[in-house]
């Protein structure tokens, strides 16, 4: 049963729709304030009305969508661009070879939206220079001690607030396994975080300037924020260790490859290179591993 309090809306899903593929490229499963399954999915966020959270529930061709609190609304206006439903994944018609064949098997998957580019900087600074295992332990601690409980059911927490993040001084930070130079950045997108956040709205080639000159946000993180927030279907993330060396391996059969291969491998994408690398990612593919893992690194020596 639905809580009085609770807002819903129904939506039509298209005939081949993935939801798990299509909300897990959001990273809707961040620590504590969400997870996705095939099912549905639930998420969190501080939304400009005010914290709100959601819950998605697919029965057949249908999702319906229920949101707590004063951005309950809000969540629920913008679910449509959240699922992708506008976006068009046959418009997308790529050469013969490994990119088209994974399109083909994967015409479910469509590339949504959070518009919430500030909650996405947070979670891409964290992940600046760890690894995965580190950048989501410090999300989750962060989340734990930072944000309150969320509005509604579901025992999910808020992401912290920016005015919150940004009276932090860097030593406040230690604890969650974050060290200066992270945390640094964090407290600056913070104090900047209407800004950030305007780049929903703004030209495409404005946003990416916009997050490009604040201190701390280069090409990785613009691309994590531009892919995520805005749903663009061309941002790469250049500058990630290991996705250089995925493209190399899926579309030349290099096992290594830097920034400048991986740009030149997916130039005939151009317009569509976010896609190209979800559909990567989703195949599992990556490159042969040669020596150990890359080791935990103390926040001390970061």
């Amino acid at each position: 049963m639905v809580p009085a309090t609770a807002q819903q809306r129904r939506i039509s899903l298209p005939a081949r729709y993935a939801l798990a593929a299509t909300l897990r490229a959001l990273d809707m499963k961040s620590a504590g304030r969400g997870r996705v399954t095939a099912a549905g999915a639930w998420r969190t966020s501080r939304t400009p009305d005010g914290p709100g959270t959601i819950r998605l529930e697919r029965t057949g061709p249908e999702i319906t969508a229920t949101a707590w609190g004063r951005g309950g609304g809000w969540l629920l206006e913008t679910v449509p661009g959240l699922l992708g439903l506008d976006d068009d994944p046959e418009a997308f018609q790529p050469g013969p070879g490994v990119v088209r064949d994974l399109h083909r098997r994967s015409p479910g998957l469509r590339l949504g939206r959070t518009l919430q580019p500030f909650e996405v900087a947070v979670a891409a600074i964290l992940g600046q220079r760890v690894t995965s295992r580190q950048a989501r332990t410090g999300y989750r601690r962060l989340v734990e001690v930072l944000g309150e409980p969320a509005p509604g059911p579901g025992g999910f927490r808020l992401p912290p607030a920016p005015d919150r993040l940004a009276a932090m001084a860097y030593e406040d930070f230690h604890r969650f396994g974050v060290e200066r130079a992270r945390a640094e950045k964090l407290v600056e997108a913070a104090r900047r975080a209407k800004r950030i956040d305007e780049i929903v709205s703004m030209p495409k080639k404005a946003a990416w300037d916009r997050l490009l000159a604040i201190r701390g946000i280069g090409p990785w993180t613009a691309a994590a924020i531009m892919g995520i927030a805005r749903g663009d279907a061309d941002a790469v993330p250049v500058g990630d260790y290991h996705i250089p060396n995925m493209v190399a391996w899926a579309l030349a059969g290099e096992p290594r490859g830097d920034d400048a291969r991986m740009l030149e491998l997916l130039t005939p994408y151009q317009g569509q290179r976010r896609r190209v690398l979800l559909l990567l990612k989703n195949a599992g593919i990556g490159a042969p591993k040669y020596g150990p893992r890359s080791a935990i690194t103390p926040i001390e020596r970061i």
